[in-house]
């Protein structure tokens, strides 16, 4: 199926094409994928911040797989009825109906094609909408754990707010139809805050991507979208979602870390990482290489045997024992034939603890070939798998390993992404109805569950972009991305080999973002100007906006003078030795109404980075002064990393500043 831009609903695919005068583009109806409690203690955020009253009124709209609303998380008690300005509904069920805290769900399925497995109901099958609704909005729940482990009290950012689920997502995928449909009705609907924690491979074209055409309708109606950035990383320019009228986030680690210990015959020790809830009670199994175990009825040997796939090994040689595999897989070999566990290896996202449906640890590459020498020199080699441990991550927060890296590849001069938050290992609800591992046949029923993704990291980015709104319920899109962006910690580019390009402005903030001080304000106007400047034409404008939106005559404004909170300079390798490149930007004064705000600039190596004017007065509130930031000088590496700082004493607004010749 194909699908049309440009229009509120959907044609049929017969009605229009593409040289019809009133269609930008037809291209494919692609398929997203979804991005797969102690993250808002660690970040400095307790469940004891100063809450606005208003947060009661904030909507957070959920665009994912559902949701499963029997979850202490979405009880409504103490919840008065939805704020005034909900004008959305419920599509109730036999088995699913709406509370005072989930104030609205509807289903999306352009296809019309429903099964046993998946209904039609807005119900969570899967798990993933469910854990991402509860991180952005979930409410206090003290004896949360997965099975004993992360044991303490979950919760979301904002957890007054209300949840409006839109369930755009099921067992084939998320396509752009529905995830369309799902922005214009949510907008109608009267959300604040639209959370999408999918998407799937990239476009060089703003306009044919589902979730960057949806949120520019978003804004251009002062709803703000957060989307997660991808799993594609480390890959430089491996962004799913960058568009710069939303906000992309990245995923990093918490100070806790899972580790899973392995005990051999010979009383030798190894600590791998899993999410190990199975208890074998250090009872000592016997342990095989899957190389030594193929399923030769099958016509397999052990060149293939080794790496454990389905139906790769020997039910009579691996049954009732651990065994070896040579990957990092889910370990789906051992479990179908029968084993009692199963030890992966490798050396790649080591910071990812994998879930597998039967006790299990992922060992380092170096380990993995210990286990491998100890079963060849022991007669009756024997092991077991712990229950997993935590432990302390003493340098947290690090940008995950998976996380999707910029720049981005449409708009390079557009840093992405913008922020980073919480992504490793977070605890959530859950749907019962879904196997932790995702594998057929685990039977363990959870109702919290600990997992990854940058899909984890977004809602903890709407959760606190929710915060700031109900404190500022005036406040643009744009004024809430630069508030969490100025005030966020910034990480270290020594740690982080693309800098910027891993973690944006930083790690967010809530409680700072309130009080940035000034904020670099921006509207559909601003992004009308950009998008000329990137080559858009007015035809295409009006039929992405539906109004009379055009392209000025005058100078369109480029990548560089977009009023964003962050600075990216792209230099060609052939200009290294001469850097030039200046941007415009206004901030609006949101701190004290009297106050004089001088530019503090941290340069490079060989750069020099100069602000004019350096010393912003402000006399009132919402005042607007402008000022223009110069980089001249010589490129002494790929990416190098600099900051404008904007300081009054009271409030230090501090903007990233990139330079570099990879794109």
């Amino acid at each position: 199926m194909s699908f049309l831009l440009g229009f509120t609903h959907l044609p049929t695919k017969n009605t229009l094409n593409a040289g019809h005068d009133r269609v930008v583009a037809v291209f494919p109806n692609k398929k997203k994928q979804l991005h797969t409690t102690r993250s808002w203690d660690f970040i400095g955020f307790p469940l004891q911040a100063n809450r606005a009253p208003a947060e009661s009124d904030v909507i957070i709209a959920v665009f994912d797989s559902g949701i499963w609303p029997e979850s202490e998380s979405f009880n409504d008690k103490g919840f008065g009825p939805p704020p005034s300005k909900w004008k959305g509904t419920c599509q109730t069920s036999k088995n699913f109906t709406c509370n005072n805290k989930i104030i609205g769900a509807k289903i999306y399925k352009v296809d019309g094609f429903f099964s046993k497995d998946d209904p039609k109901s807005v119900r969570d099958i899967d798990g993933h909408g469910t854990h991402v609704a509860s991180t952005a909005a979930g409410n206090p729940v003290s004896t949360a754990s997965m099975l004993g482990l992360g044991q303490g009290t979950s919760r979301g950012g904002v957890t007054k707010a209300r949840i409006a689920v839109y369930k755009v997502c099921w067992f084939d995928g998320c396509t752009d139809a529905d995830i369309l449909a799902a922005f214009d009705d949510a907008i109608a609907d009267g959300v604040d805050i639209i959370t999408v924690s999918l998407g799937g491979f990239s476009d060089e074209n703003y306009f044919r991507d589902g979730i960057a055409i949806g949120a520019f309708h978003a804004v251009r109606n002062g709803v703000l979208t957060v989307t997660s950035a991808g799993n594609s990383g480390p890959r430089p320019s491996s962004l799913s979602n960058f568009s710069p009228w939303s906000i992309s986030v990245a995923a990093s680690t918490i100070d806790r870390k899972f580790v899973t210990k392995v005990e051999l015959g010979n009383k030798i020790t190894y600590e791998g990482t899993s999410i190990n809830t199975f208890d074998l009670k250090g009872e000592l199994y016997p342990i095989i290489y899957g190389g030594d175990a193929p399923n030769k009825g099958e016509g397999i040997d052990g060149s293939s045997s080794r790496y454990c796939s389905s139906g790769s090994l020997d039910k009579k040689l691996v049954k009732g024992k651990i065994v070896l595999c040579e990957s990092r897989s889910k370990a789906l070999g051992p479990f179908d034939a029968g084993a009692v566990g199963a030890l992966i290896q490798g050396q790649g996202f080591r910071d990812l603890p994998p879930s597998l449906p039967l006790p299990g640890s992922y060992l380092a590459l170096q380990d993995g070939a210990s286990v491998y020498d100890y079963i060849n020199s022991t007669r009756t080699p024997i092991a077991t798998i712990f229950k997993t441990d935590e432990t302390k991550d003493t340098i947290a927060p690090v940008v995950a390993s998976f996380s999707s890296r910029g720049p981005n590849i449409v708009t390079p001069e557009i840093l992405k992404p913008d922020l980073v938050a919480p992504g490793v290992s977070i605890l959530a609800s859950w749907s019962p109805a879904s196997p932790p591992s995702d594998i057929e046949g685990d039977n363990r029923t959870l109702n919290f569950n600990i997992i990854s993704g940058t899909s984890m990291a977004c809602p903890h980015v709407s959760g606190a972009a929710a915060y700031v709104k109900s404190f500022h319920p005036t406040w643009s899109p744009a004024a809430i991305r630069s508030a969490l962006m100025t005030t966020a910690k910034q990480l270290s580019p020594k740690t982080h080999l693309l800098a910027e390009f891993a973690y944006g402005a930083g790690q967010i903030d809530p409680s700072k973002a309130v009080y940035p001080g000034l904020v670099y304000d921006a509207g559909e106007i601003d992004y009308v100007r950009f998008l000329c400047g990137q080559g858009y034409s007015t035809r295409t404008l009006q039929l992405i906006t539906g109004d009379n939106s055009s392209c000025p005559e005058t100078k369109n404004g480029s990548a560089r003078d977009l009023n964003y909170a962050s600075f990216a300079l792209f230099v060609p390798p052939s200009n290294s030795n001469s850097v030039s490149g200046s941007f415009n930007r206004t901030v609006t004064n949101v701190g004290s109404p009297k106050s004089t705000y001088k530019a503090t600039v941290t340069s490079p190596k060989g750069l020099k980075i100069e602000v004019n004017p350096s010393v912003l007065p402000f006399t009132s509130l919402n005042q607007k002064q402008t000022f223009v930031l110069t980089i001249t000088g010589k490129l002494e590496g790929p990416i190098v990393s600099g900051s404008l700082v904007w300081d009054d004493g009271k409030y230090q607004v501090r903007s990233p500043i990139v330079v570099f010749n990879t794109a």
